[in-house]
């Protein structure tokens, strides 16, 4: 293999509205895509489902994201998940894209106790990549899908398929020699 890649989406607690009292926002599932960046293809995919300790999934949560208040109880406690990236993707040591910055700062809003922070220094929006690429306005996931002539597959808003599509917009960009980590 290559040069690997992660490329993360997490889905976490929402309301329509505001919290409510006593919740916050909160992982509760990790998708990962692993992208061969030298072979040009997507080679491993992932799904960790993560348990909320702070917060309950909504009605609006499971419309937008399909996950249950029930499948997000089954998942581990969000130091498990930390542990699972790092066995299973290494990463600590890869260089990490998510679609805009949300994911990032999610996760260091998560770690910042006693929970180590479970990426390495490299990270890259590729929403920033993609737009600077095109000359456009940075745009969601599922227009720049449109823009680059890709098929959205599975479901928006869940965190396995959108990484797995955010993979096929990294590669978009790798074809055409338009990706880089310095965004």
């Amino acid at each position: 293999m290559g040069e690997l890649l992660n490329v993360i989406d997490v889905e976490a607690t929402c309301w329509a509205g505001q919290p409510p009292a006593g919740q916050v926002n909160e992982i509760i599932e990790i998708g990962v895509c692993v992208v061969d960046l030298e072979a040009r293809e997507r080679v491993a995919r992932d799904r960790i489902m993560v348990r909320p300790a702070r917060s309950a999934v909504s009605a609006f949560c499971t419309e937008l994201t399909g996950i249950t208040p029930e499948e997000a109880a089954g998942g581990v406690p969000f130091a498990e998940a930390c542990e699972l990236l790092l066995r299973r993707h290494r990463s600590d040591s890869r260089p990490w894209a998510s679609w805009g910055d949300y994911d990032r700062k999610q996760f260091e809003r998560q770690c910042n106790g006693p929970q180590r922070y479970p990426f390495g220094s490299v990270h890259v929006n590729a929403k920033a990549v993609f737009a600077d690429a095109q000359g456009a306005r940075r745009q969601g996931m599922a227009g720049a899908l449109r823009t680059a002539g890709l098929p959205l597959e599975g479901r928006h808003h869940n965190g396995a398929d959108d990484a797995w599509n955010i993979g096929a917009l990294v590669l978009y960009l790798v074809e055409r020699r338009q990706w880089s980590y310095g965004v």
